[in-house]
């Protein structure tokens, strides 16, 4: 018989509530053993808790969730305790005591997902949401959790139904009366699949970096006023500031919120040349954490005139900007030279003063719309993490395999059948177990 689990659905510690959370076959008789008899179903009662020896444990708000419906499909309840850590501990002894035993992380929203409550989509859901640090990853997440990521696989699922149904005709019913074309009646299916599923690969990062944070890399020679900005931006002083070149050898990651939406913002070492062990390092990190980076904000000291700036020009693009700091100062032949290159390049230009706060607010609102406008989207991404992504790129290169082997119908076949084969493990239904136990070890426990 499956194991009885339970575990506190609420944080520990002094609190007014506490939620205990039980699930499986045992559920019933543990309810009984501590309130004394069933209350009604799905129904809010008062019940008194007692432990086997009789002792009173609380007064509590029971709800007694009979499956399958319920979270995980099995029998389930809910214990509305006092907050006190007391009056926790006390419970659990009795439901140990009881034969129960402690849930693993995620055992719930895997036994929902064991039982078809859920798909794997919307149980990963489950955890964003729990995680979710911003109201952009909130709706993610809800709108995931709703189904939103399944449908766009299950569309495509259909879609190479279709076309398998086309090509396993030519192959099963050779010497049928069917159309000499029937199997290439299968291309337009599997050329608009093709194209939907490269522009939702293109399309990736998007919803990674709506769960993840959107990454913005501070880069620039040592002096720069890197560390400074981050000060400014973050609201407090997340970064070591000092007049000595080099201070910064690691990258730090500091977290913000801009327009609704997660971002990273790392400080890293001042790029330059260096003999110096610990600082190539730091500089080695930079360049690998900034060549990763949706953003990087070119930091230039527009009060200078020794020409250090250029060592992290190479990493800018089109897409990043210019930012030149100490505008409070009198402007040096750096500034000028920079904002030619940037032009050059493409990139926007910002000015701040870290001392003063000048265009620091301005330079704010434009990275919140930055992130607004790469982050937002008609359509729901295809790709929250990178196991969607991996199975989508493999779900791809069987579907161009078939489309290439259409004159030969049995191959073609094939190949579709492993594409919609990688589709549906996205939901789960196909799926090896150690995958299941990386996924769900990830969950707090109680979820």
């Amino acid at each position: 018989m499956r194991d009885t689990i339970f575990a506190p659905a609420t944080a520990p510690g002094r609190a007014a509530i506490a939620v205990v959370r039980l699930s499986g076959p045992g559920t019933a008789a543990a309810l009984r053993g501590l309130a004394g008899r069933l209350p009604p179903v799905r129904r809010a009662s008062l019940r008194r808790l007692a432990s086997p020896a009789g002792e009173l444990l609380d007064e509590a708000v029971v709800l007694w969730l009979p499956g399958p419906a319920s979270y995980t499909g099995e029998d389930g309840a809910e214990l509305h305790l006092h907050g006190g850590p007391a009056v926790v501990a006390g419970v659990t002894r009795a439901l140990l005591t009881a034969g129960l035993r402690l849930a693993e992380p995620g055992e719930f929203t895997r036994r929902a997902f064991e039982a078809g409550r859920l798909d794997l989509d919307q149980a990963e859901a489950v955890a964003d949401l729990v995680d979710a640090e911003t109201e952009a990853q909130g709706r993610q997440a809800l709108a995931q959790l709703g189904g939103a990521l399944g449908q766009r696989y299950a569309t495509w699922r259909e879609t190479l139904t279709e076309a398998l149904a086309q090509l396993e005709a030519a192959v099963d019913f050779p010497d049928e009366e069917l159309p000499a074309d029937v199997a290439r009646r299968a291309a337009p299916f599997i050329a608009r699949l093709a194209e939907e599923m490269e522009a939702a690969l293109a399309d990736a990062r998007r919803g990674e970096r709506v769960r993840e944070g959107y990454r913005i890399a501070l880069v620039g020679a040592p002096n720069a006023g890197k560390s400074s900005l981050l000060n400014r931006l973050a609201g407090r002083e997340a970064a070591i500031v000092t007049a000595t070149p080099g201070a910064t050898r690691d990258v730090i990651e500091v977290p913000l919120v801009l327009g609704g939406y997660k971002a990273l913002l790392a400080d890293m070492a001042g790029l330059r040349e260096t003999a110096e062990a610990i600082e190539a390092e730091g500089v080695r990190r930079a360049k690998a954490w900034a060549g990763d980076a949706a953003l990087r904000l070119w930091v230039v000291d527009a009060a200078a005139g020794d020409g250090v700036w250029r060592e992290a020009a190479a990493l800018i693009g089109p897409s990043d900007w210019l930012v030149l700091t100490k505008a409070d100062l009198p402007r040096g032949r750096d500034a000028v030279a920079a904002t030619v290159a940037a032009r050059d390049r493409g990139a926007a230009a910002h000015e701040v003063s870290s001392a003063t706060g000048e265009g620091v607010g301005p330079l704010k609102a434009a990275l919140a719309e930055r992130l607004a406008a790469d982050l937002s989207g008609a359509e729901f991404p295809a790709v929250t993490r990178e196991r969607h992504a991996t199975l989508l790129t493999e779900a791809l290169t069987h579907l161009r395999r078939g489309q290439d082997a259409l004159e030969t119908p049995e191959l073609a076949a094939e190949d579709l059948r492993l594409a919609a084969r990688a589709l549906a493990r996205v939901a789960g239904r196909i799926g090896a177990e150690d995958i299941l136990d990386r996924i769900f070890a990830s969950f707090c426990i109680g979820k």
